[in-house]
Protein backbone atom coordinates (compact mmCIF):
# COMPACT_ATOMS: atom_id res chain seq x y z
CA UNK A 1 0.00 0.00 0.00
CA UNK A 2 1.54 3.31 -0.76
CA UNK A 3 1.80 5.84 1.70
CA UNK A 4 0.86 9.45 1.28
CA UNK A 5 3.81 11.66 1.32
CA UNK A 6 2.85 15.16 4.03
CA UNK A 7 4.31 18.08 2.40
CA UNK A 8 5.40 20.83 4.44
CA UNK A 9 3.64 24.37 4.80
CA UNK A 10 5.85 25.85 2.49
CA UNK A 11 5.16 23.46 -0.21
CA UNK A 12 1.85 22.95 0.30
CA UNK A 13 1.33 26.96 -0.15
CA UNK A 14 3.31 26.59 -3.04
CA UNK A 15 1.12 24.22 -4.17
CA UNK A 16 -1.74 26.15 -4.04
CA UNK A 17 -0.11 29.29 -5.57
CA UNK A 18 0.46 27.02 -8.56
CA UNK A 19 -2.55 25.68 -8.75
CA UNK A 20 -4.41 28.93 -8.64
CA UNK A 21 -2.40 30.51 -11.44
CA UNK A 22 -3.07 27.32 -13.65
CA UNK A 23 -7.22 27.48 -12.60
CA UNK A 24 -6.72 31.39 -13.38
CA UNK A 25 -5.50 30.27 -17.03
CA UNK A 26 -8.06 27.65 -17.84
CA UNK A 27 -11.46 29.14 -16.26
CA UNK A 28 -10.67 32.78 -15.49
CA UNK A 29 -9.69 34.31 -12.16
CA UNK A 30 -13.26 35.25 -11.88
CA UNK A 31 -14.37 31.64 -11.56
CA UNK A 32 -11.84 30.43 -9.67
CA UNK A 33 -13.36 29.21 -6.11
CA UNK A 34 -11.50 27.86 -3.24
CA UNK A 35 -13.31 24.64 -3.81
CA UNK A 36 -12.45 23.99 -7.52
CA UNK A 37 -8.83 24.92 -5.94
CA UNK A 38 -9.00 22.13 -3.16
CA UNK A 39 -10.61 19.59 -5.47
CA UNK A 40 -7.62 20.45 -7.96
CA UNK A 41 -5.27 19.76 -5.11
CA UNK A 42 -6.47 16.82 -3.90
CA UNK A 43 -7.33 18.35 -0.24
CA UNK A 44 -10.10 19.63 1.80
CA UNK A 45 -11.54 23.15 1.48
CA UNK A 46 -10.59 23.69 5.40
CA UNK A 47 -7.38 22.43 3.72
CA UNK A 48 -6.97 25.61 2.19
CA UNK A 49 -7.60 27.94 4.57
CA UNK A 50 -5.12 26.25 7.23
CA UNK A 51 -2.56 28.15 4.69
CA UNK A 52 -4.63 30.85 3.54
CA UNK A 53 -6.64 32.53 5.89
CA UNK A 54 -8.57 34.39 3.19
CA UNK A 55 -9.20 33.91 -0.88
CA UNK A 56 -7.50 37.51 -1.07
CA UNK A 57 -4.84 36.37 0.57
CA UNK A 58 -4.03 33.36 -1.84
CA UNK A 59 -3.78 35.96 -4.40
CA UNK A 60 -1.76 38.18 -3.17
CA UNK A 61 0.35 35.37 -3.04
CA UNK A 62 -0.31 34.79 -6.51
CA UNK A 63 0.84 38.40 -6.99
CA UNK A 64 3.99 37.91 -5.19
CA UNK A 65 5.01 34.81 -7.30
CA UNK A 66 3.94 36.74 -10.60
CA UNK A 67 6.56 39.42 -9.53
CA UNK A 68 9.15 36.92 -8.48
CA UNK A 69 8.68 34.53 -11.94
CA UNK A 70 8.77 37.97 -13.99
CA UNK A 71 11.86 39.37 -11.91
CA UNK A 72 13.59 36.20 -12.89
CA UNK A 73 12.65 36.30 -16.31
CA UNK A 74 13.89 39.86 -16.83
CA UNK A 75 17.33 38.98 -15.02
CA UNK A 76 17.62 36.59 -18.05
CA UNK A 77 17.10 39.25 -20.85
CA UNK A 78 19.74 41.49 -19.52
CA UNK A 79 22.98 41.42 -21.72
CA UNK A 80 26.11 43.59 -20.83
CA UNK A 81 27.72 46.43 -23.43
CA UNK A 82 24.09 45.70 -25.04
CA UNK A 83 22.32 49.75 -26.34
CA UNK A 84 19.30 50.50 -24.26
CA UNK A 85 17.34 49.82 -27.04
CA UNK A 86 18.42 46.61 -27.50
CA UNK A 87 17.55 45.86 -23.94
CA UNK A 88 14.03 47.41 -24.03
CA UNK A 89 13.69 45.43 -26.76
CA UNK A 90 14.63 42.07 -24.95
CA UNK A 91 12.84 43.58 -21.97
CA UNK A 92 9.62 43.54 -24.62
CA UNK A 93 9.85 40.26 -25.74
CA UNK A 94 10.52 38.87 -21.97
CA UNK A 95 7.63 39.88 -21.13
CA UNK A 96 5.22 38.84 -23.80
CA UNK A 97 7.00 35.32 -23.89
CA UNK A 98 6.40 35.16 -19.83
CA UNK A 99 2.68 36.17 -20.37
CA UNK A 100 2.55 33.54 -23.16
CA UNK A 101 3.73 30.54 -21.14
CA UNK A 102 1.99 32.10 -18.07
CA UNK A 103 -1.79 32.76 -19.82
CA UNK A 104 -3.50 33.36 -16.23
CA UNK A 105 -1.28 36.66 -16.01
CA UNK A 106 -3.27 39.01 -18.51
CA UNK A 107 -6.51 37.38 -17.29
CA UNK A 108 -5.73 38.49 -13.40
CA UNK A 109 -4.33 41.90 -14.88
CA UNK A 110 -8.00 42.79 -16.47
CA UNK A 111 -9.94 40.95 -13.15
CA UNK A 112 -12.45 42.16 -10.91
CA UNK A 113 -10.14 40.30 -8.42
CA UNK A 114 -7.54 42.91 -9.10
CA UNK A 115 -9.53 46.08 -9.94
CA UNK A 116 -12.29 45.44 -7.25
CA UNK A 117 -11.84 43.18 -5.03
CA UNK A 118 -8.51 43.00 -3.78
CA UNK A 119 -7.05 46.69 -2.90
CA UNK A 120 -3.56 44.77 -2.05
CA UNK A 121 -3.26 43.20 -5.11
CA UNK A 122 -4.22 46.07 -7.19
CA UNK A 123 -1.46 47.83 -5.34
CA UNK A 124 0.74 45.19 -5.48
CA UNK A 125 0.31 45.35 -9.38
CA UNK A 126 0.38 48.82 -9.78
CA UNK A 127 3.96 48.78 -8.15
CA UNK A 128 5.00 46.39 -10.44
CA UNK A 129 4.27 48.48 -13.53
CA UNK A 130 5.49 51.76 -11.94
CA UNK A 131 8.54 49.71 -12.04
CA UNK A 132 8.70 48.44 -15.35
CA UNK A 133 8.13 52.23 -16.61
CA UNK A 134 10.50 53.73 -14.87
CA UNK A 135 12.85 50.74 -16.52
CA UNK A 136 12.00 51.83 -19.61
CA UNK A 137 12.24 55.45 -19.12
CA UNK A 138 15.81 54.98 -18.15
CA UNK A 139 15.98 53.26 -21.50
CA UNK A 140 14.89 55.85 -24.04
CA UNK A 141 16.68 58.54 -21.72
CA UNK A 142 19.84 56.61 -22.71
CA UNK A 143 18.79 56.25 -26.45
CA UNK A 144 17.80 60.13 -26.51
CA UNK A 145 21.01 61.10 -24.77
CA UNK A 146 22.94 58.97 -27.46
CA UNK A 147 20.94 61.13 -30.20
CA UNK A 148 19.69 58.15 -30.98
CA UNK A 149 15.71 59.23 -30.62
CA UNK A 150 14.45 62.66 -31.24
CA UNK A 151 15.31 64.55 -28.52
CA UNK A 152 11.45 66.44 -28.11
CA UNK A 153 10.93 62.92 -27.07
CA UNK A 154 9.33 62.90 -23.42
CA UNK A 155 10.57 59.23 -22.20
CA UNK A 156 8.44 58.79 -19.49
CA UNK A 157 5.76 59.29 -22.40
CA UNK A 158 7.62 56.83 -24.73
CA UNK A 159 7.57 54.47 -21.61
CA UNK A 160 3.60 54.45 -21.28
CA UNK A 161 3.72 53.87 -24.64
CA UNK A 162 5.79 50.84 -24.83
CA UNK A 163 3.91 49.97 -21.43
CA UNK A 164 0.32 50.57 -23.38
CA UNK A 165 1.94 47.81 -26.32
CA UNK A 166 2.81 45.35 -23.78
CA UNK A 167 -0.98 45.59 -21.93
CA UNK A 168 -2.94 46.03 -24.72
CA UNK A 169 -1.44 42.98 -27.18
CA UNK A 170 -1.53 40.96 -24.29
CA UNK A 171 -5.35 41.67 -23.82
CA UNK A 172 -5.94 41.39 -27.47
CA UNK A 173 -3.74 37.82 -27.17
CA UNK A 174 -6.12 36.86 -24.05
CA UNK A 175 -9.71 37.80 -26.44
CA UNK A 176 -8.51 36.26 -29.23
CA UNK A 177 -8.19 32.90 -27.86
CA UNK A 178 -4.45 33.00 -27.67
CA UNK A 179 -4.48 32.27 -31.63
CA UNK A 180 -1.18 33.94 -32.70
CA UNK A 181 2.20 33.95 -31.14
CA UNK A 182 2.32 36.43 -28.95
CA UNK A 183 6.29 37.50 -28.93
CA UNK A 184 6.47 37.94 -32.88
CA UNK A 185 3.17 40.21 -32.81
CA UNK A 186 5.09 42.46 -29.59
CA UNK A 187 8.32 42.40 -31.88
CA UNK A 188 6.49 43.86 -35.09
CA UNK A 189 4.57 46.54 -32.99
CA UNK A 190 7.54 47.11 -31.14
CA UNK A 191 9.96 47.87 -33.98
CA UNK A 192 7.25 50.30 -35.56
CA UNK A 193 7.18 51.78 -32.49
CA UNK A 194 10.79 52.69 -32.12
CA UNK A 195 11.15 53.71 -35.83
CA UNK A 196 8.76 56.44 -34.50
CA UNK A 197 11.13 57.40 -31.82
CA UNK A 198 14.36 57.74 -34.15
CA UNK A 199 15.87 61.08 -34.52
Amino acid sequence: MATRTRKSAKERKAEIVNATLRLAGEIGPDRMTTELLAKEIGISQPGIFRHFPTKGAIWEAVGQHIGKLLQAKMALTKKRGARPVDGLREFVIGHLTFFEATPAIPAILFSRELHADNEKLRTFFAGLIASRHQHFSKMITAEIDGGRVKKTLDADDAAFLVLALIQGLAMRWSLNARCFDLPAEGARLLDLLLDGFKA
